[in-house]
């Protein structure tokens, strides 16, 4: 958080190329590392509308993992689902969420290939939550101002503290 990456909006992605396949398998490789369910190729630092999502479960093991660019949500259901978000780019702070039950979202895949992705429950949550990073707004944009002011002085005060806890360590 705080990096001017994360509010910027991401560029359209129009080669569809080795470059693009390595950045794609870097995302999922950095997600799993950080045990997250969903990652912005901006969180990383790579201004492309390019997302990575796997919300797999052992029913289904492959629904639910994919690449998608360029991504558009097109149509969103009337039902609403609260429900607690966090967020790889800022680690330790949740709040609940307000957001659209089902979402369809039209993208191309990792070749170019038009797809267009019907979800529901944490498949949409997630697909909405890192779209939304494409267009440089966080999760932290859709809670009251003053839940949001709560959230950054929380975050403010842990990361005073991990630096702090940090530079007495390099002194022992």
């Amino acid at each position: 958080m705080g990096d001017p990456v994360l509010r910027q909006r991401a560029a359209t992605v129009d080669a569809f190329d080795g470059a693009l396949a390595r950045l794609v398998n870097d995302m999922f490789e950095t997600m799993y590392h950080a045990e997250g369910i969903g990652l912005a190729a901006n969180q990383i630092g790579v201004l492309k509308q390019v997302l990575v999502v796997d919300v797999r479960d052992e029913k289904d093991a492959e629904a639910g993992r994919m690449a998608l660019i360029n991504p558009r949500i097109v149509m969103v259901s009337d039902d609403l689902d609260k429900e607690s978000e966090g967020c790889l780019s800022i680690p330790g702070l949740e709040e609940v969420v307000e957001r659209p039950w089902g979402v369809r979202v039209e993208a191309v895949d990792v070749n170019g290939k038009p797809v267009s992705i019907e979800a529901e429950a944490l498949l949409a949550r997630a697909l909405q939550h890192e779209i939304d990073h494409l267009e440089g707004i966080l999760f932290l944009d859709r809670v009251s101002p003053l839940k949001r002011r709560m959230l950054i002085q929380k975050w403010t005060k842990a990361k005073a503290e991990a630096a702090e806890k940090e530079e007495k360590k390099g002194g022992k």
